[in-house]
């Protein structure tokens, strides 16, 4: 298949010396590069959060209504903070 790219003069003249000193064509050249780039690159999987829930009945009726500073004191309660 034929594409056509657009790289920097002084990159392509690079390739090119690059491409003699190795003997081979310029379309090889970059066909090892973009393998190698396309070969290494390994997906990063999506984060996941996993699942931490527990059973329960939620909040307790006193706390319901409660300030985040509530929450934290009863969470903390009785662990000599």
């Amino acid at each position: 298949m034929k594409t056509t790219i657009e790289i920097s003069d002084s990159l392509l003249r690079e390739a090119r010396k690059f491409a003699a000193r190795e003997g081979v064509t310029l379309r090889m050249l970059v066909e090892r590069g973009l393998r190698h780039v396309v070969t290494e690159t390994k997906p990063v999987a999506p984060f996941k959060l996993r699942q931490a829930s527990f059973k329960g009945r939620g909040l307790q009726d006193d706390l319901d209504q409660a300030s985040w500073g509530r929450l934290r004191d009863r969470a903390y309660e009785g662990r000599g903070a």
